[in-house]
C-alpha cells in the first residue's frame, strides 16, 4: 500500500436488499434490508448513506447494470441516494461495473471472485461478502482520483478512471487559512 489516505471517501455499492459501504476511515460493512419493508428500504438506505456522509470530499457509486431484471428496482435505490446526496451538497461519483473492475482487476469482465482475490492479493484484506469489496474498490478509485491512492496498481488500470466523470472536489485547505 502506498501513503495513509489524506481525503474522507465513502464507496458504495447500492443494493436494495445488501449496500456495501467502505466508509472514510477504512472500515466496511454491509447495510441490508427485508423484502417485507417495501418501499420503505429506500428510506433505511438513504437514511444509512446519510449518516455515513458527514464531512466526506467524495462518494463513489457503482453505477447500475442495467440490462438486469432489477434495473428499475436498483435504479429507484440508486434515484433516491442521489437525491439525497445532491439535497446536502455532496459530490458523488458513478462509477460502471466495468470500469471499476478493470481498475481492480485489470479486466473489465471479472467476475466477483476476481474482485475479491485482486483485493486480497493487493491489501491482504478478506472482506465479508462481494457487496464490501465493491464498496472497498469503489474508494480506492476516489482516493486514487484525488491523488491519495491506498493501493498500488499498474497504470493500465488506473487509467481505467480516466473514463468516469468525475465531479469538482474541494481543494485541501492550504495550512494556515481557514
Amino acid at each position: 500500500m502506498t501513503g495513509a489516505a489524506k481525503r474522507n471517501v465513502i464507496g458504495l455499492d447500492l443494493s436494495i436488499t445488501a449496500t456495501g459501504a467502505a466508509r472514510d476511515d477504512g472500515s466496511v460493512e454491509t447495510w441490508r434490508t427485508q423484502p417485507k419493508d417495501g418501499d420503505n428500504r429506500l428510506n433505511r438506505i438513504t437514511w444509512s448513506v446519510l449518516g455515513a456522509v458527514g464531512g466526506v470530499d467524495l462518494v463513489v457509486i457503482e453505477g447500475p447494470v442495467v440490462r438486469s431484471s432489477a434495473a428499475v428496482v436498483i435504479g429507484m435505490v440508486h434515484g433516491a441516494v442521489r437525491a439525497q446526496l445532491n439535497d446536502i451538497g455532496t459530490p458523488y461519483a458513478v462509477v460502471p461495473p466495468a470500469t471499476l473492475k478493470k481498475y481492480a482487476t485489470g479486466k473489465g469482465n471479472a467476475d466477483k471472485t476476481a474482485m475479491a482475490l485482486a483485493l486480497f492479493k493487493r491489501t491482504g484484506l478478506e472482506l465479508a461478502d462481494d457487496n464490501q469489496v465493491d464498496a472497498w474498490w469503489l474508494r480506492a478509485a476516489g482516493l486514487q482520483h484525488l491523488g491519495c491512492p491506498v493501493v498500488d496498481l499498474p497504470a493500465a488500470q488506473v487509467a481505467a478512471l480516466e473514463k468516469v466523470d468525475w465531479p469538482v472536489v474541494a481543494p485541501f485547505p492550504v495550512e494556515g487559512e481557514k
